[in-house]
């Protein structure tokens, strides 16, 4: 069974590329060589969120909440069960 865990916060405002930062330079490594850890991605997103999502094989571990001083809201979070995946073959 993979877990896909979904981690998403909202900046506060001006202070996106720090939050984005805080995740590279604390999250990440935290996160890294975790048992159960298949991958993992960061993207950004307009309105300055930050979103993280894990794949597990098994219960995906928590992702800690960053400095409060970075917040715009309360960070969100979510999980799923993989139900299908497909590789799609590129049309030219």
């Amino acid at each position: 069974m993979t877990v896909a865990a979904m981690w998403e916060a909202r900046a506060a405002d001006g202070r996106g590329a720090e939050l984005a930062a805080w995740v590279r330079e604390s999250v990440l490594p935290a996160v890294r060589g975790t048992a159960g850890l298949e991958r993992l991605e960061v993207f950004s997103a307009p309105g300055e969120r930050v979103l993280l999502i894990t794949w597990w094989s098994g219960a995906p571990v928590p992702v800690a909440d960053p400095p409060a001083e970075l917040l715009g809201r309360p960070v969100h979070r979510w999980s799923f069960t993989s139900e299908r995946v497909e590789q799609v073959e590129q049309v030219e």
